[in-house]
């Protein structure tokens, strides 16, 4: 007779290898969690946005009983789970265009507000291109009208899907297909760009938050609070790229974590257009640390060390500390 196996798996807060509580384990934790995004996908090695949305969509599952529709942009999300005629989804999905996911989930909404189906939630999500970029316009008007839809970015800081190129996400100095170091060029050129979350905030949207694949109960935290509310609601997740940022696929994690530590990433939740709390940065880590193992900004310190560029990175970085109080 075969023997039942047991499910040890506590997810992202084992202690050792004691069980935690079930009330703190996260979404992965349990079998009876959905596996939305299951095996399969051809995402790379320590992709971060295919860590992202397996918390995304499970904890959202979890939160709708199971009755979730999930509307992806294109971008490598779409791609490397969909390869025609294969699927790693176990939700009900759909893919729409590069930028228009904000406007096909509004339809969806409107679609099952007027079957009634009151029940079934409605998720939006794409990475930076297809929100910040190509599918903007889509996602303002979707709250404007304070549709009834969560959206989440996955920002990989470049459009990683068709050859990385810049973004409206990519960093200062960051070198992508369309920036590069050649020529006197020091990458992506400060002062460019928008900064979606701050964005979202001026609609006044019910939640908007920024989380990281460094801290999965955070985000999973957040998924579950955003999919309590109702109207339109934004979660925006720092998922590195090992691809387009020139990293090893094991240092996806301490990436993210440094991303905050340094205060480039800030972690916060606002509510109705206001700040309602932050996550302290418990050790602050200067932006070296962060940008040294990353080959696309690799011309930031060979062959020595660009002071002046360095300096304008931290001070970016000390003003996101001062501005959101991330240290005690």
């Amino acid at each position: 007779m075969a023997q039942k196996i047991k499910f040890y798996q506590t997810g992202t807060l084992t202690v050792g290898n004691r069980l935690l509580d079930a009330e703190n384990r996260s979404v992965q934790s349990t079998v009876d969690r959905s596996n939305s995004l299951t095996s399969g996908h051809r995402a790379c090695q320590g992709c971060g946005e295919a860590l992202g949305a397996r918390y995304v969509v499970d904890t959202a599952m979890r939160e709708a009983d199971k009755k979730l529709l999930a509307v992806n942009a294109t971008g490598c999300l779409e791609v490397f789970s969909t390869p025609y005629p294969e699927s790693s989804w176990q939700v009900a999905w759909m893919h729409s265009l590069f930028g228009n996911a904000p406007a096909v989930a509004t339809g969806v909404a409107a679609a099952l507000r007027a079957k009634g189906r009151s029940e079934v939630r409605v998720l939006a999500q794409g990475g930076d291109g297809g929100t910040v970029d190509i599918g903007f316009g889509c996602l303002s008007g979707m709250f404007e009208r304070n549709d009834d839809v969560l959206y989440v970015c996955y920002d990989n800081e470049a459009y990683m899907n068709t050859g990385v190129q810049r973004s409206g996400s990519t960093p200062a100095t960051a070198r992508t297909a369309t920036t590069p170091t050649k020529g006197g060029s020091k990458g992506n050129v400060f002062g460019q760009g928008k900064n979606a979350p701050q964005i979202a905030m001026a609609h006044d949207i019910p939640y908007v938050a920024t989380a990281s694949v460094a801290d999965l109960h955070d985000l999973e935290n957040k998924v579950t609070k955003a999919m309590g509310m109702h109207g339109a609601r934004y979660i925006h997740v720092n998922v590195p790229c090992p691809l387009g940022w020139g990293s090893q696929p094991c240092e996806t994690v301490r990436l993210a974590r440094l991303a905050s530590e340094t205060g480039l990433f800030p972690l916060f939740e606002a509510e109705d257009g206001i700040v309602t709390s932050v996550t302290k940065i418990r050790r602050r880590m200067p932006v070296e640390d962060y940008l040294r193992p990353q080959r696309r900004f690799a011309h930031l310190f060979k062959p020595k060390p660009d002071v002046e560029a360095l300096a304008a990175i931290q001070a970016i970085a000390d003003r996101n500390i001062r501005k959101y109080g991330l240290l005690d």
